[in-house]
């Protein structure tokens, strides 16, 4: 126990010679030298407190408790004043000290150490100083008695040898001069605040579950938490407030759109996916509720000052609850501004806009936005998966990407469903979109149209490739390589399915076919013999024309012909339609053959289609019934039939000119034929027969209903196109026309001729014959032969110049058709070249292999 006296006492007599020395080496102190200093001067005294008093003091000075960089700080400091032989002593010195263990030894060096290096920074500031009051100034302690020393002094022995904190701790406070120092802390915290920080940490408590506090309320006109400037309190703590407050303006935003989009609930502008959201909103709110419950916990503990006693007890202040709020409030300013973003959206278009806010490198809010998407787009991935795997579309709200609207059946495919371009999250591609519209398209298609049943294990199947299950909840936000997955094999299965039923149940291929005989006219030999049997028929007034008749004529053609081979189903789809009437229409105008495509080939062939087919079909109709008139004008002027030898008597005059005039028909007819033959071979050949192979091949390869569709529709564009039946060939078509009712009127014109030839020839005959044959010839023939105006009615000179005048007239209107012919086809094959069509040029090449009618155009 004297021991410990002893040590008490030469620590005190230390700080007295240190306070001694600082005090004689002040640079303005007018003393006399060391020697002469009176230890019991006031001065000294007053000194000596305050060195005591910082000694005993808890405060923790901010740096590392480590000796040998305090030493080696202060050696770096020596160097760099140039002092490199003081550095080399304290070098010495320090480890003399360092190395001094046992009693009498020193446990915080490290302390002791720094306690100089203040103290010598000190002394080179006070050096500087205009006064002396920097080195130990006093802090106005002089109302204390000199007697301390002595209790300074007992508190020395009574004090335990030993440290706090790092901290040597030199005496304790017998006085409660720390107590007292503590207690004018306070009254000048109260002066300078009229509330506590204890209300006001609880206010903000309030305001951060949006309740008005007591001093801190929410102003409408600032829109934000404001505390009132009546209150006195710290610039420091008002703007404290004011950025903690922000949480709470944050919860208010946030939990009003929650309370609002639930009392709108179930209205379509809420949705599944807005219940979703704000469902994940409220899971947040739980946690951050939580976080609240607990500092309410804290915040009823005291704050306590700083103080002898202080410690960290579970207290709540104000810079504690900035810590505290620091995740949170980044939490919370994420749902605010997406709040803000959603707020007009709905659905995909939500999901999308809140996908793209977690584009972040920060990784909590990463974090914090995927746990967030995969409540939120829980719906909208439900939606796809029924979609894909059932063909069902859930989706009461349009929210869905797909949407899907009443139709017929026919057009179920290209106008039932249909991509919402506003509600496709930006997670999901456009080509990915298209594959999911067109996998649940092929679903209902198969499930509606072709009542089957076997897409069902196809989904199954393709959901297990997938590595999937059909079940709800499979699939979720952050699985879209999943999802791409599942979509590609559905869809890869099901549109094979698909189109193994059009190929194999309906027989798609050979309705294209039989379309492609019997509309588009490919089935020769039927086509003919139809042509030669309604001939008649439709050669009378289109009013007078039983369509039941026709009916019947068609099928004596398909009996007649190859076609009674095919499928009894295909031939019962072939029907005669007459076309709407006109004013002085024949049985030609109106006449035309249909195809009925029943379900589900009608989604293929719809009326649009079959409007271009019927296009098609007249456009060859009336080809071949050119056709069919040039071969009848030419059963007709055949040299056996109008060249005998009872000519040889007529005049020679009336002999050359029925000879001027019969070759004039058959040169026409011959250009005439030409033209049709070369045309009928590029219509057969190079238009129809290069179409269907193309689409031949395309239909092979297609992969799913759309790419037949597609290839289909080319096909039909293609024919059209090079029929010179589209929009940018209409003066072609036009040109064709005249052309075609030129020709017609050109075999009606030779039926005359040679009718009048024959009778010329019954005539001549029955002129050459004896009397008495005469006679009974013409007593056979008089009832027939003997009209007005008839050749027989006449002698032979009347009937040489009946027969010179009608062969002129004839030759005449021959010659006016001829030229009328050169002029329509000139104009027809000067449109050929310009045309845009390769195939229309090649026409042209075709038409004029000879150069014949270049020629003819020699500016050309």
């Amino acid at each position: 126990m004297e021991e410990e006296d002893d040590d008490q006492q030469n620590i005190l007599d230390l700080v007295k010679e240190l306070v001694n020395r600082l005090l004689s080496q002040n640079p303005q102190n007018p003393k006399p030298p060391i020697s002469n200093h009176n230890p019991n001067s006031p001065d000294f005294q007053n000194s000596l407190r305050y060195a005591i008093r910082i000694l005993s003091s808890r405060l923790t000075p901010s740096i590392a408790p480590d000796a040998a960089a305090i030493a080696e700080s202060i050696k770096r400091g020596l160097a760099t004043q140039g002092k490199s032989s003081q550095a080399l002593t304290l070098a010495e010195l320090y480890n003399k000290f360092a190395s001094k263990t046992g009693p009498g030894s020193i446990n915080n060096k490290w302390a002791v150490l720094y306690l100089l290096k203040i103290i010598s920074e000190d002394t080179k500031i006070a050096q500087n100083a205009p006064n002396s009051t920097l080195l130990l100034p006093n802090l106005g302690l002089n109302e204390l008695d000199l007697s301390n020393e002595s209790r300074i002094s007992r508190d020395f022995k009574r004090r335990e040898k030993g440290y706090d904190n790092g901290v040597l701790l030199v005496s304790k406070d017998p006085e409660n001069l720390l107590e007292i120092a503590f207690r004018e802390f306070v009254n000048l915290v109260k002066e300078e605040n009229e509330v506590s920080e204890e209300v006001l940490v609880r206010d903000v408590l309030y305001v951060c579950q949006g309740i008005d506090g007591k001093y801190v309320k929410f102003d409408a006109n600032v829109d934000g938490y404001v505390l009132s400037d009546s209150i006195k309190v710290p610039r420091g703590t008002r703007v404290m407030v004011r950025k903690l407050c922000e949480l709470g303006w944050l919860f208010r935003k946030v939990k009003g759109y929650i309370s609002e989009s639930m009392d709108r609930f179930p209205a379509e502008d809420v949705g599944t996916v807005g219940q979703a959201f704000c469902a994940a909103l409220q899971d947040e709110l739980s946690d951050y509720y939580k976080l609240l419950a607990v500092l309410e916990a804290q915040a009823m503990n005291p704050i306590p000052l700083v103080s002898k006693s202080t410690s960290s007890s579970n207290y709540l202040s104000l810079r504690r609850l900035s810590v505290w709020f620091a995740e949170p409030t980044v939490k919370m300013r994420l749902m605010a501004v997406l709040v803000d973003k959603c707020r007009v959206l709905r659905g995909g278009a939500m999901a999308g806009a809140i996908h793209l806010h977690a584009q972040h490198g920060d990784p909590l809010v990463h974090e914090f936005m995927r746990s967030l998407l995969q409540h939120v787009c829980s719906p909208l991935f439900e939606m796809v998966r029924s979609w894909v795997l059932e063909g069902e579309l859930e989706d009461i709200f349009a929210e869905f990407f797909v949407v899907g609207q009443p139709v017929k059946v026919e057009s179920l495919w290209r106008e039932g469903y249909r991509l919402h371009a506003g509600m496709l999250p930006s997670f999901i591609s456009q080509p990915l979109a298209q594959r999911i519209l067109r996998t649940g398209k092929s679903i209902n298609f198969l499930r509606v149209c072709c009542d089957d049943r076997g897409w069902a294990d196809t989904a199954t199947e393709a959901a297990a490739a997938a590595g999937t299950t059909t079940r709800r909840g499979s699939l979720g936000y952050g699985e879209t390589d999943a999802l791409e997955t599942l979509v590609v094999e559905a869809a890869k299965r099901i549109d094979k399915h698909l189109l193994d039923v059009m190929y194999t149940r309906y027989k798609f291929k050979e309705h294209c076919l039989a379309i492609k005989r019997y509309l588009l006219l490919g089935q020769g030999d039927f086509v003919q013999y139809l042509m030669d049997i309604v001939g008649q028929e439709l050669s009378e007034p289109a009013n007078t024309i039983s369509s039941f008749q026709l009916a019947g004529l068609l099928e004596s053609a398909i009996r007649s012909s190859n076609a009674q081979y095919d499928d009894p189903d295909i031939l019962d789809r072939l029907r005669v339609k007459m076309l709407p009437q006109g004013t002085g229409d024949r049985g030609w105008d109106v006449f035309s053959l249909e195809y009925d495509a029943r379900v589900p080939l009608d989604t293929v062939f719809t009326e649009s289609v079959m409007a271009r087919y019927l296009r098609i079909f007249n456009f060859l109709w009336k080809l071949r019934r050119v056709e069919h008139a040039l071969i009848g004008a030419w059963k007709t002027m055949k040299p056996n039939c109008i060249t005998s030898h009872s000519f040889t008597k007529l005049q020679h005059a009336v002999k050359l000119q029925l000879l001027s005039t019969l070759r004039k028909c058959q040169v026409l007819w011959n250009q005439m034929n030409h033209f049709v033959t070369n045309l009928q071979y590029y219509i057969m050949f190079e238009v129809l027969e290069v179409s269907w192979s193309n689409f031949s091949n395309e239909m092979e390869g297609a992969k799913d209903l759309d790419d037949l569709l597609a290839a289909h529709d080319k096909y039909l564009h293609s024919i059209v196109e090079k029929s010179l039946l589209g929009e940018r060939s209409q003066s072609l078509y036009k040109s064709l026309f005249a052309l075609f009712d030129l020709i017609l009127r050109f075999r009606s014109h030779a039926d005359r001729l040679c009718e009048g030839i024959y009778e010329l020839q019954a005539r001549t005959r029955a002129s050459s014959l004896s009397s008495q044959d005469k006679t009974k010839s013409q007593r056979q023939t008089r009832d027939n032969l003997s009209e007005p105006g008839s050749w027989f009615s006449d002698g032979r000179k009347a009937l040489e110049q009946r027969a010179g005048e009608f062969l002129q007239n004839m030759g005449q209107e021959l010659e006016e058709i001829s030229k009328e012919y050169t002029v329509l086809l000139e104009g027809f094959l000067s449109q050929l070249p310009v045309q845009q069509h390769v195939d229309l040029k090649f026409l042209f090449f075709r038409l004029d292999f000879t150069e014949f009618y270049s020629r003819l155009r020699p500016g050309t």
